[in-house]
């Protein structure tokens, strides 16, 4: 799906369309709408710059206690731990 923002609103944000595109991919992703790697592809970032703009908003990784089990589980299966 293609959307068009007209150069007259991107010039009245004083946005670019890669801000643009970073402005969107913070906003669902501190509202759960989107994971980090999903985030970070629509920014047309890689994940660890894009890690860095969300810390430099204070947002957090939205990581939690069962997924680092999980994470913990797979280390182990995988012979990692």
């Amino acid at each position: 799906m293609a959307v068009v923002i007209p150069d007259e609103t991107l010039y009245a944000a004083r946005l670019t369309a890669a801000e643009l595109k970073q402005e969107l991919a913070v906003l669902l992703f501190e509202r759960d709408r989107l994971t980090l790697m999903q985030a970070a592809k629509l920014a047309e970032m890689p994940p660890i710059p894009f890690q860095h703009l969300l810390a430099s908003r204070d947002i957090g990784p939205h990581y939690d206690v069962p997924e680092f089990e999980q994470d913990m589980a797979t280390l182990k299966q995988l012979g990692m731990l």
